[in-house]
């Protein structure tokens, strides 16, 4: 099939690379906030695994092309938009670009997280001239590639059999393992994408709560938590608390959701509570190393182990460490921070900030004359560390794990004074 792909979001680079690595001939269309030129040098898309080897693939192949408009009388089958929410007057645009040609039987995949209904709008853009389904992009940052090459679950809001047919049709390759797909209405399969993200927005901001009440009772909120996931109704998943959620994606979609309650009219107390749980979260240890010192931070070098949203990821994006990072500069306290990935994007965030901020390329180089250490993103690299090493580092031997990584009593073991999120442990002596 001849597809078109609009938009710089990680979505659209992993589409773009899943689909003309099939047979299909692929036209990518980069969005002018992001053109091809940066799109290709950004960080988060060159450490996404297998994505721009893909691609580069794709381009030496020539079945992609990278286009600066569209061309006149592009013919296309697919048009997949894939934009920010920011950009949906750009893809009103395009749907009405004249250099576009519809076939008799083009389909319009609205892979973006627009409000709900803006598939059926944009179809109407297009004159009927082709069927709108939505595919809500459900990738994992980190994992794209295998999110979209192994999907395990694709929402497809479709009402139109011919046009379910063609998108099946566009992505059988991904679809063989099992049936993948979830059917349902267009604004159902809308929903449902914010709907999801809002859930399990809930159970983590609830289960932080938890923490917080554990804490003031001295409970270890570990023992609460896999008593909770024993339950056959409750499970596991997104049950562990820390120190706040952030992502491009994510935190958006909530966002979203909260707009779509109050244009429906239906003002959310829950959601509102989620979101306020979590900003309040991003400075849970802030708090703690306030309460630690009793308000005397000036002057204090503080070390963080982490900066990206999650591991796997270089973007920083509503990221728990741009709140923290902020309430420790704000009381005179130097920082020094290591992330295997994002520190790029964090600099740029920050700007030139040589008093308050040093980079360092190694975890133990933060630590070295830090008088505390922050565990703030757990990357795989933080969770065995050399604790007798980092115990001779610290000045006031205390760490601060803001994703509950450690085992408390261990660390006590080793000299050190453990605060977690609803966890603490202190060593017998010091």
């Amino acid at each position: 099939m001849r597809v078109l792909l609009y938009g710089s979001e990680l979505s659209t680079a992993t589409a773009v690379a899943a689909l003309s690595s099939v047979g299909h001939v692929v036209a990518w269309l980069p969005h002018g906030d992001t053109p091809w030129s940066t799109l290709l040098n950004e960080d988060w898309l060159r450490r996404e695994p297998q994505l721009v080897e893909q691609i580069q693939q794709a381009l030496e192949s020539g079945a992609l092309t990278v286009i600066a408009q569209p061309e006149t009388h592009l013919a296309v089958d697919v048009l997949w938009l894939a934009l920010s929410p920011s950009q949906r007057e750009s893809a009103a645009a395009l749907l009405q670009h004249p250099a576009l040609r519809w076939q008799t039987d083009s389909i319009l995949v609205n892979n973006s997280t627009f409000p709900v209904g803006d598939t059926e709008r944009l179809q109407r853009l297009t004159g009927e001239c082709a069927v709108g389904v939505a595919l809500p992009d459900t990738l994992e940052e980190g994992r794209a590639w295998a999110s979209f090459t192994r999907p395990g679950r694709w929402l497809l809001g479709c009402d139109d059999q011919l046009a379910e047919q063609k998108l099946r049709e566009l992505l059988r390759a991904f679809n063989r393992r099992r049936d993948a797909f979830q059917v349902m209405p267009t604004r159902a399969a809308e929903l449902t994408k914010l709907a999801i993200n809002g859930m399990l927005a809930t159970r983590i901001s609830y289960m932080n709560e938890i923490a917080g009440l554990a804490d003031t009772l001295g409970v270890d909120v570990e023992h609460v938590r896999q008593g909770m996931g024993a339950d056959s109704r409750i499970g596991y998943e997104y049950l562990y608390p820390g120190c706040g959620f952030g992502g491009p994606s994510f935190s958006r979609d909530l966002m979203r959701l909260a707009d779509v309650q109050v244009a429906s009219g239906r003002q959310s107390a829950l959601l509102e509570h989620v979101l306020d749980i979590n900003e309040q979260k991003k400075e849970t240890l802030f708090r703690k190393l306030w309460s630690y010192y009793g308000g005397a931070l000036e002057g204090k070098t503080i070390a963080i182990w982490g900066a990206a949203f999650k591991p796997g990821t270089a973007r920083i994006d509503h990221a728990p460490v741009l709140t923290l990072l902020n309430a420790l500069w704000a009381q005179g306290v130097h920082v020094k921070l290591h992330d295997p990935a994002a520190t790029p994007a964090l600099m740029a965030a920050v700007g030139p900030r040589n008093d308050l901020v040093t980079f360092v390329d190694n975890p133990y180089d933060a630590c070295e004359d830090a008088d505390a250490l922050m565990l703030v993103t757990e990357w795989k690299i933080y969770w065995n560390p050399d604790w007798k090493h980092l115990a001779s580092q610290l000045g006031d031997k205390l760490i601060l794990d803001g994703r509950n990584i450690y085992d408390p009593e261990f660390v006590a073991s080793c000299g050190l004074q453990y605060r977690g999120i609803g966890r603490r442990a202190d060593p017998t002596s010091l």
